[in-house]
């Protein structure tokens, strides 16, 4: 049998996209793929990607790396959810959270039951039927079990770390794994005039380098797909206007460590604060149609808390994807192929899902056109545009799931025409109590009933089986819930005295 020569990847780019898929590719497909990173010390980092969704754990792990070894060298906090503040009116306050609530019965989501209580005033908060909500209320942090049957393992977690160290770290692992690296700067990219395929770049200098399959992790320039292949962008600001961020990190307070991110809505938009090991990271995402920069700088300083430790950086950016992200042999991740505001921490879960359908497709047998090459390509570009389009009318509900009439911004976005697979799913929870189900991509039930509860979005009837148990005996049921979901939450250790132990246990592992 003829050996098949290894697949020549090129990925144009570092930083966490570029390193992830660099990473991925060596440490997944050794022998298949042989992965080269062209990449420019003049092209600095994004850098608001510093909290994310429990699907990194999942990457993480599948490459085999270390979570303790990994968190120390980010300085990375544990994360059970996002607090989101004053969205659905000025001061709430909801925790989205990396869980579920309660527990199915007979097949019916728990919230059906919740409603029907909370109608008759027997119920608490749906937040105290969650034990990731309780347990980030708490400040407390343990990992969850390894069961499925336990309260104890309905949670997730992800990571909160320092954005401008996880794509080096990434890019160690990579050259461990045998990626090999080129620092230089891409003047021109040669196309095949035949097919239009990418056949190599040149950098600065002259040095021209070729590859079979290349990966454009460009950032917003979008240097292969967008530039040299033109790959038209479709715009979402319509439905998204925050276009523009300022970050500033700020000294950690003491005490404890918030193990969960905290989205808090202002007149334009809205701030984050992300708590790591070494500093806290905070930042203003807005509308630029609706607040002048020096305004929006002034905001963030009167919201933040701590002692500054750089100045405000601005940042720009637009809602919207590539109408296709894999074109020819170019494959767009990350910011070159799409970007949804930061709101619920989706950036490097994009990055990290495109990568994965890419090992899962990846074009052994060739790039050139074919009808398994072709095949491919449709599938991942559905795949990657499912996931787009989901998350994109996730974070719409946000800012439109609103009675906020305080800011021209918020009466916009409030009374804004929305996306139609949207307003189906606002329409069906509204008349029914039930979420829209899918089996793949981001965001499920938990997350949506999350969302709409914590922002006041009432439907007018439940399941009709949640009324099939006694009143009394389902009022009980729930008051042993909410109380046993208190002791575990109680009874965990606190999240900075968990760092701790963590810190501890790779020291005397080392």
């Amino acid at each position: 049998m003829t050996q098949r020569k290894p697949v020549r990847v090129m990925v144009v780019g570092g930083g966490t996209a570029g390193w992830s898929a660099a990473a991925a590719l060596a440490r997944l497909l050794p022998g298949v793929a042989e992965v080269h990173v062209i990449e420019s010390a003049d092209v600095g980092i994004v850098g608001v990607g510093e909290a994310t969704l429990p699907h990194v754990r999942q990457f993480v792990q599948q490459l085999g790396i270390d979570e303790a070894d990994f968190m120390r060298a980010t300085h990375a906090t544990f994360k059970l959810g996002i607090d989101f503040r004053n969205f659905g009116r000025i001061g709430d306050s909801y925790i989205h959270p990396f869980g579920t609530f309660g527990r199915e019965v007979a097949h019916v989501p728990f919230h059906h039951y919740w409603l029907q209580c909370r109608a008759r005033g027997v119920a608490a908060d749906i937040g105290h039927y969650s034990l990731a909500v309780q347990a980030a209320r708490a400040g407390r942090f343990a990992v969850p079990r390894d069961d499925d049957l336990s309260l104890g393992s309905s949670y997730g977690y992800a990571y909160q770390f320092d954005a401008g160290l996880f794509g080096p770290y990434l890019g160690t692992f990579a050259l461990q794994h045998g990626a090999r690296r080129t620092e230089g700067t891409i003047e021109s990219v040669q196309r095949d005039p035949l097919t239009g395929t990418v056949v190599s770049v040149t950098l600065a200098g002259g040095a021209q380098f070729s590859a079979d399959l290349f990966i454009d992790c460009s950032g917003f320039r979008s240097l292969l797909l967008g530039e040299a292949l033109d790959e038209p962008w479709e715009d979402w600001s319509h439905w998204l206007p925050c276009d523009r961020a300022i970050a500033m990190p700020t000294a950690s307070p003491a005490g404890e460590i918030e193990p969960y991110t905290r989205a808090t809505a202002l007149g334009a938009g809205w701030a984050w604060r992300i708590p790591l090991q070494h500093r806290v990271g905070n930042g203003y995402v807005y509308a630029s149609a609706f607040l002048e920069d020096d305004a929006a700088v002034a905001a963030l300083r009167q919201t933040v808390q701590g002692k500054a430790l750089a100045e405000p950086r601005q940042l720009r950016f637009r809602a919207g994807r590539r109408r296709n992200s894999w074109v020819g042999n170019v494959v767009a991740i990350g910011l070159s192929s799409g970007f949804l505001e930061p709101l619920e921490s989706t950036s490097i879960y994009l990055s990290h899902m495109a990568i994965t359908r890419l090992i899962d497709l990846f074009p052994i047998d060739g790039v050139q056109p074919s009808g398994a090459a072709e095949a491919s390509r449709r599938e991942f570009n559905r795949l990657v545009d499912m996931e787009y389009d989901r998350i994109r009318d996730f974070l719409i509900l946000h800012y439109h799931a609103t009675t906020r009439d305080d800011s021209p911004f918020w009466d916009h976005v409030r009374t804004m025409t929305v996306p139609d697979s949207l307003a189906e799913k606002m329409a069906l929870w509204r008349r029914t109590g039930r979420i829209a189900k899918y089996g793949e991509g981001l965001f499920f039930e938990p997350s949506w009933v999350a969302v709409y509860l914590g922002q006041n979005v009432a439907p007018e009837r439940w399941d009709s089986r949640a009324a099939l148990p006694q009143a009394s005996a389902l009022e009980g049921a729930l008051a042993r819930l909410e109380r046993e979901i208190a002791g575990l939450a109680s009874a965990m250790p606190g999240h900075r005295q968990f760092l701790t132990m963590q810190a501890a246990r790779l020291a005397n592992a080392g």
